[in-house]
């Protein structure tokens, strides 16, 4: 039996809301094994369990950069440290100026970005400058390039929390830029089924035959009752089968918004600032009891 630490159910519960208990008791249960003890989470307290995936924990902004005729594209994340640097005139300048180099100059990943010429010197260089005259850290996490098959519309929100870019092939402008804000606001995880993670999906699918089990399903049924919750997890987490946000009758999925304006989607990129990351939290209190308690045995 894996000993349960106290750091293990702290991490649980921040990914779940979970109470510590039952936190303690899903590892438990699970042995130790976080997955595991998550799905458990879910089989008894169902989707309140799982928060992690909405949560922004790190500072910045998204930029994106589109070129006159829409046919190509960039999207950036630059990380700070606190969310009033993300206001800056001077951190936006750079982001804004990093987005267009990377359309333009198509580095292979952050290393060959930093190393690309930028206002005189090369894109490491000004960030280290701004470093210094800000006076946080600042990094630039992940970017991507889109050559369009179509053409490309971006929507921004949150304070530059949300980025989201749309290759639409055919349909109107405006078409564009409504599927950008609803990726915005539904965050799907792919575009259609086949790019969503088979692990996600056995996931769901053991999930569902445990709480058929727990609700005292017959035997037979069971494997339906679960094919039936994974296929509405896909259309939950999928672009082309989520109902349109400004859908006038509340049922209108992307896919047949998609039909009715004689268009499709190519791709889509949806960038959420510090999605994934860890931020530090820091007790003051403790802090500085910290360093009572260091200077007192200094003296």
């Amino acid at each position: 039996m894996a000993a349960i630490t106290a750091s293990m159910v702290a991490e649980l519960r921040g990914k779940t809301d979970a109470p510590m208990m039952e936190c303690k008791k899903a590892l438990t249960e699970a042995d130790g094994d976080m997955v595991k003890a998550e799905e458990i989470l879910r089989v008894k307290l169902g989707n309140k369990a799982t928060k992690a995936a909405a949560r922004v924990t790190a500072e910045g902004i998204v930029g994106t950069f589109i070129s006159a005729d829409g046919k190509l594209a960039s999207i950036v994340e630059v990380n700070c440290e606190t969310d009033f640097v993300a206001k800056n005139d001077d951190f936006l300048g750079f982001t804004k100026s990093v987005a267009e180099l990377i359309a333009t100059a198509n580095p292979a990943d952050v290393a060959a970005l930093s190393a690309l010429p930028l206002q005189g010197a090369t894109v490491e260089a000004v960030r280290t400058a701004l470093v210094g005259k800000i006076g946080e850290n600042l990094s630039i996490r992940r970017f991507e390039r889109v050559e369009a098959k179509g053409k490309i519309a971006a929507y921004i929100h949150g304070g530059a929390k949300i980025g989201v870019l749309v290759d639409l092939v055919g349909g109107e402008e405006q078409v564009a830029k409504d599927i950008a804000m609803h990726i915005a606001a539904s965050k799907p995880k792919s575009l259609d089924a086949s790019g969503v993670d088979a692990a996600l999906i056995e996931s769901e699918r053991r999930v569902a035959i445990e709480k058929a089990k727990e609700a005292g399903k017959p035997e037979a049924m069971i494997e339906k009752i679960a094919e039936g919750s994974v296929q509405k997890f896909l259309k939950d987490v999928t672009l082309l089968g989520q109902v349109f946000v400004k859908a006038e009758d509340g049922k209108q999925t992307i896919e047949q918004l998609l039909k009715a304006k004689s268009a499709s989607i190519a791709g889509f990129n949806l960038y959420l600032v510090g999605e994934g990351i860890e931020k530090k939290v820091t007790d003051f209190a403790a802090e500085v009891a910290a360093q009572a308690a260091a200077a007192a045995a200094a003296r």
